[in-house]
């Protein structure tokens, strides 16, 4: 077969063999990095709009933390201060040694309680108490607990005082439980100093407060 003949057959085949070169190896892989183009482009439009997303939720939560911010400070006004208990327990004293005294009564002794730790339970996920069992309340002393568990302490002090008369005990009782921070009047035990004269009253109280550890 003359060359001229060869060269016609082969020309056609080569052009096909040429076209499925380009085709693999061209219009494939680029067809494969457009795939891969839109697929980190779909992966960058998901990230932008969750962005998006969580800086338009940023004022509310700014908010929602300020809220909570006022509400701790709030909270905390209810606590007695102090960098330890023992320095929160000799501002206790303090405190009610000054509401006696602005009453007219006198303290002729003051004496610092046990600490108490105190257990949160959330009502919620509690455990309900099984066969009718009486539920424990959700704020309770209980005794002390390893390190970092206890959140909260109850400070007590017990004190020994002297009142005019029983309108002045009323009041201190009254101005002991109205005030901030919270404090609670655990027991009260009077008795007449003179029973020629039963005015003055000799009263041992007990006093409580929250303190935060």
């Amino acid at each position: 077969m003359p060359k001229s003949k060869w060269l016609l057959l082969a020309i056609p085949v080569l052009v096909v063999l040429a076209g499925g070169v380009v085709y693999e190896y061209g219009y494939l892989r680029i067809q494969e990095e457009l795939s891969g183009i839109k697929e980190e482009q779909a992966a960058k439009i998901m990230t932008l709009k969750k962005t998006l997303a969580i800086i338009s939720e940023k004022p509310g939560l700014e908010k929602k933390l300020q809220t909570l911010k006022e509400q701790r400070k709030a909270d905390n006004t209810k606590l007695i201060a102090g960098e330890m208990p023992s320095l929160a327990s000799a501002a206790l004293q303090d405190t009610i040694k000054g509401i006696v005294t602005n009453r007219g009564g006198t303290v002729s002794s003051a004496r610092v309680g046990k600490v108490e730790d105190i257990v949160y339970q959330d009502p919620v996920s509690a455990e309900k108490p099984a066969n009718g069992a009486k539920e424990k309340k959700a704020l309770s002393p209980k005794k002390a607990k390893p390190e970092g568990e206890g959140k909260f302490k109850v400070i007590n002090v017990s004190l020994d005082i002297v009142v005019p008369d029983p309108a002045a005990l009323r009041d201190i009782l009254f101005f002991i439980e109205t005030r901030t921070p919270h404090l609670v009047v655990r027991e009260v035990d009077s008795r007449v100093r003179n029973l020629k004269e039963p005015r003055e009253l000799v009263v041992k109280l007990d006093v409580a407060a929250l303190y935060g550890s």
